[in-house]
């Protein structure tokens, strides 16, 4: 049975991660394949007893490990928002390596894909878009891409990206890591505080005491905007305004004195990634977490306050432990995560418990990113993606033949894009990403001229059709393969055996193998992230 059909459409948890003792039942279900699987343990990581406990103390059973056939689609997804070929998902099945999972994490990890996909990532939380509402230009936006691009390739320490982005000053255009301060909505000190919380605390300072506001606004109350004679070049620089020290307070209530003409923004970079200070280390380790988890050890991610509890401390604490002793290495915490069984349980789970997702006891489903499942059409139907933007050429440059996840502007667009939920950039949050299904896009993928031309015009399915033999069973492997990135199983084979024993010549054929795709197009085994 596919995905599509319900196997996967467990209710997802929710609500916050409060620990109290529930009665729960185990949900006793066959091994389910060709999802799960018994026959490849995966060793158990420190991350996984921190989670076992929490399990274990509420009384909640984890999921079974997820196949092969998952991992490699999954990880893909989740690493480089890409999809596996069928060669590489067949030589990954096909592997006796016991440690084939380990060793493809830190293939992908050293992936251009990585760095395309990741550099999206964070441009969503820099705001990185042109011109409305940030403050934005398309030239600064270009060289901002860039900067954040070199960062993610050369895998930059957090602590480093952090303070680079914090204390720069400069021209928008020549120093690119100046825009941080541009792409907000607004430039009074209060605005420019309020996303340095947001983006590197995971703190919404609307929940602040006016006072607390106020004090951290004070770090970043010396920045100054000034215009050049090239246009919309802005130089961000420091203007004390005054010869006395400054009086501020951190926000963990500590006092600060800084001399007159100290950058103060400096003095809060220094405060703000100490290795002792869990208000940096936490943020980051929580929210990578949720990128590869889907959901935070503190859910939302940016939304870190004392009445939202953290379901597992020990969990967050160990991942917290693990950055920082690494130098801020966040492709080691990436690493850690992807090779634990946590990650790598299947999305099924084996117990009612009403917070079984929020103590991690089983992958959690989520639909693909828009630009992941453009992406990934537009691959299987050899299609362009037609983007347009409010800001005119030629200050906007449109890209004719891109990947999605490479854009480097957020205002550059399509009708996809805004049907399947791309985030605005307008505020960076994560919530901005819309991944909840809509009638729209169901009758899109179910009938749309875009999806039924993709079918059409889909160099795999060609190639499928040409290599047919009379082993209709290996045309619907082929298929299968192509896009669901597994085989069938013997179920679904008969079930479709029965529709193509109707079809007729090449044309019969090529009916029977379009109508196959179309339906695997539209199952949530293809929509989703499971």
């Amino acid at each position: 049975m596919m995905l599509g059909l319900g196997v996967c459409d467990a209710e997802q948890g929710g609500g916050k991660a409060e620990v109290k003792k529930v009665t729960v039942k185990k949900v006793e279900v066959p091994l389910l394949l060709p999802y799960e699987s018994d026959q490849l343990p995966v060793a158990e990581k420190e991350i996984d007893r921190r989670v076992q406990e929490v399990l274990k103390k509420q009384g909640v059973t984890a999921a079974r490990t997820c196949s092969d056939e998952v991992f490699i689609r999954r990880v893909f997804l989740d690493v480089i928002g890409t999809l596996p070929t069928e060669r590489e998902v067949l030589y990954f099945i096909n592997s006796d390596d016991a440690e084939r999972r380990a060793k493809l994490i830190d293939v992908l990890l050293e992936r251009e894909e990585f760095v395309d996909y990741w550099t999206l990532k964070w441009c969503d939380l820099l705001r990185v878009k042109s011109e409305f509402p940030v403050n934005l230009w398309p030239n600064g936006v270009q060289a901002y891409h860039r900067w954040i691009r070199d960062a993610v390739s050369e895998n930059r320490s957090y602590d480093v990206f952090v303070r680079q982005l914090l204390t720069s000053s400069g021209s928008n255009f020549r120093v690119p890591a100046v825009n941080f301060y541009r792409a907000v909505q607004g430039t009074e000190p209060e605005a420019i505080a309020e996303m340095v919380a947001l983006t590197f605390m995971g703190v919404r300072t609307e929940y602040w005491s006016d006072t607390n506001r106020k004090e951290l606004a004070g770090f970043f109350s010396q920045i100054a905007y000034k215009k050049t004679v090239e246009w919309k070049e802005e130089i961000v620089y420091l203007n004390p305004g005054s010869s006395r020290p400054l009086a501020l307070v951190f926000p963990d209530r500590k006092k600060v004195i800084i001399p007159a003409g100290d950058d103060p923004r400096k003095v809060f970079a220094d405060w703000l990634i100490r290795a002792d200070n869990p208000w940096f280390s936490q943020s980051i380790s929580n929210r990578v977490w949720y990128w590869l988890m889907g959901r935070g050890v503190i859910h939302e991610p940016d939304d870190i306050r004392p009445n939202n509890p953290i379901s597992n401390p020990a969990l967050l604490q160990y991942l917290q432990g693990e950055l920082v002793a690494s130098g801020y290495d966040l492709k080691h915490l990436f690493r850690l995560i992807l090779n634990s069984r946590t990650y790598q349980q299947s999305c099924i789970p084996r117990s009612d418990h009403p917070y079984a997702a929020a103590y991690f006891a089983h992958y959690t489903m989520r639909r693909l990113d828009a630009e992941v499942l453009v992406d990934a059409l537009n691959g299987f139907g050899n299609t362009r993606e037609k983007y347009w933007s409010p800001i005119p050429e030629p200050f906007t440059f449109i890209p004719e033949d891109k990947r999605t996840i490479t854009l480097s502007d957020g205002s550059i667009t399509s009708q996809f894009l805004e049907m399947f939920g791309r985030p605005s950039r307008d505020k960076g949050y994560e919530s901005e990403r819309e991944t909840n299904p809509t009638e729209f896009q169901r009758l899109y993928m179910l009938n749309s001229k875009d999806m039924h031309g993709r079918i059409g015009r889909s160099p795999m399915l060609r190639d499928i059709i040409s290599r047919a033999t009379k082993d209709r069973k290996a045309t619907i492997r082929m298929v299968y393969l192509g896009i669901l990135s597994r085989r069938p199983t013997d179920q679904e084979t008969a079930m479709v055996l029965a529709h193509f024993r109707g079809a007729a010549g090449k044309a019969g054929l090529r009916s029977a193998v379009q109508d196959l795709a179309w339906a695997l197009l539209n199952t949530k085994e293809f929509l989703y992230k499971h």
